[in-house]
């Protein structure tokens, strides 16, 4: 099958409009997750300069110990919602970033 100039420009079109698309799904996912890294970095720094005033307020050995046992498991924790958080982020951020191409795929296959 022969393609004019016409047609040839208007897949070019279409290839670019759904890369740009794509494009933009990829750059919206990125400034949410990094906005989600800022935040969690705060909130982290935050407990644990208030962990740090706790220590140094203890008037025992074995209220500071309690202190740091209690603060790492709730960074544990933390980190690891984070990080379950984060996956999901980066999940969606694929499922966007592709979604541009789901219809241009079934074009693709009817043309070959």
């Amino acid at each position: 099958m022969a393609y004019g100039f016409e047609d040839m420009q208007r897949v070019q079109k279409e290839q670019l409009d759904t890369a740009m698309k794509s494009f933009g799904a990829y750059n919206k996912g990125l400034q949410a997750i990094a906005v989600e890294i800022a935040d969690f970095s705060k909130k982290s720094f935050e407990e644990s300069a208030a962990t740090v005033e706790k220590l140094f307020a203890a008037r025992t050995v074995d209220k500071a110990v309690e202190i740091q046992s209690a603060f790492a498991r709730q960074s544990y924790e933390g980190m690891v919602a984070e990080m379950t958080k984060l996956g999901e982020l980066y999940v969606d951020l694929a499922k966007e970033a592709v979604k541009p191409y789901e219809g241009v795929l079934p074009k693709v296959a009817t043309k070959l």
